[in-house]
């Protein structure tokens, strides 16, 4: 009996996903994980310089003090961050482990830790919330005031743990596997290498209280990262991985549909 060939897809990661019904599992990746991206960098805007102003800077929030008609909108945006930042983990993890399994792993591992405590920050705040709702009648307004800013500290702690130390230590990751790879331009993982350790010297000091997280000498250091995680999350988006010899012969056999291959 005659063998069927094996029939594989070819791997072009420049397809267009809007003229060509077929797309390829790496273009897949890269639009997922683009996509993702850009999430992650605008759901996290709102919350921090809007949605949550009052409930971050008004110290007497949980005695009614300020507005709190943003704070479950801004719980959802940063559910959102944290989701689509798992997402970029996910998607980007088989094509990272071509290049190296470590970094793979480790882009994962803290993308899922910056989750994780950012959700523990909106767990914070929203039992702030609460404490405004359902605490003010026949409670302490002393002992509220306490809970209150202790809740307030913990999301504080996490702010600079999730998307201060763990964005530092993915863009470091998956930056360096981006570079060497060149399946990006390499001025976009650059940015990232750059804005990395700028991130952490930005974070360092915060941690031990020379300035604000949100001060002008930090946004200034956190600039380079933003920009990189915007134009990475764009050029997924719109161009996809750039093709190689590489990883169109690995890459070839990831995801292939059973149908596909006959024996």
């Amino acid at each position: 009996m005659q063998t069927q060939p094996t029939i594989r897809p070819t791997i072009d990661s420049t397809t267009d996903p809007t003229t060509d019904s077929t797309m390829t599992p790496l273009r897949r990746a890269a639009l997922i994980a683009g996509v993702a991206y850009i999430g992650t960098f605008i759901f996290s805007i709102p919350v921090k310089f809007g949605l949550w102003k009052d409930a971050l800077d008004e110290p007497n929030f949980v005695l009614g003090a300020g507005s709190d008609a943003g704070v479950p909108m801004g719980a959802l945006f940063e559910i959102l961050t944290a989701l689509t930042g798992v997402i970029t983990g996910v998607s980007l993890y088989v094509v990272a482990k071509r290049y190296s399994v470590r970094s793979a792993l480790g882009f994962v591992t803290t993308r899922v830790m910056e989750a994780g405590l950012i959700f523990t920050g909106v767990l914070a705040i929203m039992s702030m919330y609460t404490l405004r709702q359902d605490g003010v009648a026949g409670s302490d307004p002393g002992s509220l005031l306490v809970t209150g800013r202790t809740l307030l500290a913990v999301h504080d702690w996490t702010f600079l743990l999730g998307p201060g130390v763990m964005a530092s230590l993915n863009a470091l990751l998956i930056g360096s596997v981006m570079y060497r790879s060149r399946l990006l331009p390499r001025w976009i993982p650059t940015l990232g290498l750059i804005g990395s350790p700028l991130l952490i010297v930005s974070n360092t000091a915060t941690l031990f209280g020379v300035w604000e997280q949100t001060s002008g000498p930090a946004m200034l250091l956190v600039l380079p990262i933003a920009i990189w995680e915007f134009s990475f999350g764009v050029y997924m988006t719109v161009k996809g991985f750039r093709p190689t010899g590489e990883m169109d012969a690995t890459y070839s056999d990831v995801d292939v549909r059973p149908e596909l291959v006959a024996a």
